[in-house]
């Protein structure tokens, strides 16, 4: 996280604290934060005093305000994790609910098309990367962290170290 020289106030902290302890990534943590502190100047008062209504009544605002579904279940996550694990008030969080996403089926394009993006470039470099991309299915952080040595020609296997999430697959 960022240094500063404003105080930190203690509920703050050990919300930091508490996210350190579990290892979660710096923009999972600032996210985090930046949900409580938004819940907070909805609240006008310290999060800690907040009821199940007043939850209940941040996401009616979010929701009316045009949230979208993914913002909307992120703060709800960090909203879960700020009454549940540091405050141990799971009970607060009764009236919250996720909002259901439904999953798209990626868009798969025509041969022609496929051949199209190939023969956009003339660099066999930029062929080769968009070929691997489009194929595996990577994204482009992905491909661009490719080692020689992740490809196992033999198995016809593509081994992405430190993905999204900072996962290997």
């Amino acid at each position: 996280m960022r240094e500063s020289t404003k105080p930190i106030s203690a509920l703050r902290q050990r919300l930091l604290d508490d996210m350190a302890m579990r290892k979660l990534s710096v923009q999972t943590q600032r996210a985090y934060v930046r949900a409580v502190k938004n819940f907070t100047r909805f609240l006008g008062r310290a999060p800690d005093t907040a009821t199940a209504e007043d939850l209940r009544g941040y996401q009616l605002r979010l929701v009316k305000q045009g949230t979208s579904s993914t913002t909307l279940n992120a703060t709800i996550t960090a909203l879960k994790f700020f009454f549940e694990v540091t405050l141990d008030r799971p009970e607060a969080m009764k009236k919250m609910h996720h909002v259901y996403q439904p999953r798209r089926l990626p868009e798969i394009l025509s041969c022609d098309e496929i051949t199209r993006l190939l023969r956009a470039t003339d660099s066999l470099k930029y062929q080769a990367a968009l070929g691997v991309a489009y194929g595996a299915g990577l994204r482009a952080s992905e491909v661009v962290h490719l080692k020689v040595t992740d490809i196992d020609s033999e198995r016809m296997v593509i081994r992405v170290e430190q993905g999204k999430g900072k996962r290997d697959r």
